[in-house]
């Protein structure tokens, strides 16, 4: 092992605005492998190949209401009805001149028949079926009309939603081929920290990081794996990492990535042949972020603080976790109007505030203490980002709110 004091100076160097950060860690995100899973577990997955209509859809022409199948020409004069069509059958009669057919939603129009009168615009008389309204609607889904067979209607990179779902399963596609969830496994390092159900004695923090990390990555779609806290010491660190990389693929650490006396991520990880990308970021929170890779695994080492490492998970590594998964990232982001001044004490780095996104539009931003303060947080509904060299945002004006 290297000069640690020495060689953490590479901590130092190089500070890169965020948007050269997210850029980097775009550029070097892979995709984990393709599996095929049931159908029933698909939700939040991501398409891995294209999926194409194994049949034309709908298959046949379908009548959209329940009512009567007949020919527009024969509207006038009183209709013979000559079958009850439910849905799930094939019709057994064509609609001649002067007849009807009774048809259930969803059932298959009788040939012959070129529109479908819902039986609110009918009425019976002497045994006859007359129309006594006309829509000037067919009332029929056409063979096809949503899809031909071999007609591609999903794209690999999709995020399948239930509506997703619907597509797959009307199509046939069971098992659908999707790309695997990553495995993050989740590190915390320093010797003040203990675990929840500890009870703090003197310099002693409960470790909060973590389980904020692993609840993030489970929301993100992926598979966390807590492999606990480090000690601060480079020994205690490079057997956790060494079990990490095995198992997963991504290591995420929280803490000990700074320039203080302990903090020895970034040389450990640079000692173990990971590429380091780059280890510090105009950003704030957040300014201590390593990111490297080594091969098909990748590495983020984040500040200890809990706000810093839950805003740096959302807008750096959420992206690029889903992007592993062969996804575009699109968060949920709404347009705001400010209702106060904001202004920042310093504008040389991008800076992401906690805000409350009201119903009425209205963006308030919280009275918050710094990246300790994880609490401001439980009242924030969205991020908004202050670019650096803007030192003021006026009340009134528009803000983009990134919703979390």
């Amino acid at each position: 092992m290297g000069d640690l004091a020495e060689n953490r100076t590479l901590q130092g160097k190089h500070m890169i605005s965020f948007d050269e950060a997210f850029r980097i860690v775009l550029e070097n995100t892979g995709q984990t492998a393709a599996e095929d899973i049931a159908l029933g577990d698909c939700l939040g997955r991501v398409l891995a190949a294209d999926v194409a209509s194994d049949m034309d859809m709908p298959p046949h022409d379908l009548s959209a209401m329940d009512g009567f199948a007949c020919r527009q020409a024969d509207l006038d004069a009183g209709l013979t009805e000559i079958e009850t069509i439910p849905a799930g059958y094939m019709p057994q009669k064509a609609v001649a001149g002067g007849r009807c057919s009774r048809i259930m939603t969803g059932a298959v129009v009788p040939k012959g028949a070129d529109i479908v009168v819902m039986f609110e615009h009918t009425e019976a008389r002497d045994g006859l079926v007359y129309v006594v309204k006309k829509s000037g609607r067919t009332n029929i889904r056409r063979k096809a009309e949503d899809a031909r067979a071999g007609d591609m209607v999903l794209a690999a990179g999709t995020v399948l939603r239930p509506v997703e779902i619907a597509v797959l399963a009307s199509v046939g596609c069971d098992p659908a081929t999707v790309y695997a969830m990553p495995r993050v496994g989740v590190v915390a390092t320093g010797d003040e920290l203990i675990e929840p159900r500890q009870k703090p004695t003197a310099a002693k923090i409960r470790n909060s990081n973590s389980y904020q990390l692993c609840a993030q990555i489970q929301r993100a779609g992926c598979i966390p794996k807590y492999f606990g806290i480090a000690k601060d010491t480079p020994e205690a660190i490079d057997v956790i990492l060494a079990a990490a990389i095995e198992q997963c693929d991504v290591v995420i650490f929280s803490g000990g990535v700074s320039v203080g006396d302990y903090d020895f991520v970034p040389q450990i990880l640079s000692d173990n042949g990971i590429d380091i990308k780059f280890a510090k970021v105009k950003i704030k929170p957040g300014r201590p972020t390593v990111f490297g890779t080594k091969g098909n695994k990748y590495f983020f080492g984040l500040p200890g603080n809990p706000v810093s490492t839950f805003v740096l998970f959302e807008v750096l590594v959420r992206p690029f976790l889903v992007k592993l998964m062969g996804a575009d990232y699109r968060p949920a982001r709404i347009r705001g109007r400010l209702a106060k001044d904001v202004i920042k004490r310093k504008a040389d780095r991008s800076e992401f505030r906690p805000v409350k996104l009201e119903a009425d539009g209205a963006v308030n931003f919280f009275a918050y203490h710094g990246s300790a303060h994880i609490h401001a947080y439980t009242h924030a509904n969205g991020i908004v980002q202050i670019p650096a060299g803007v030192g003021k945002l006026n009340a009134g004006s528009d803000v983009e709110v990134t919703l979390i």
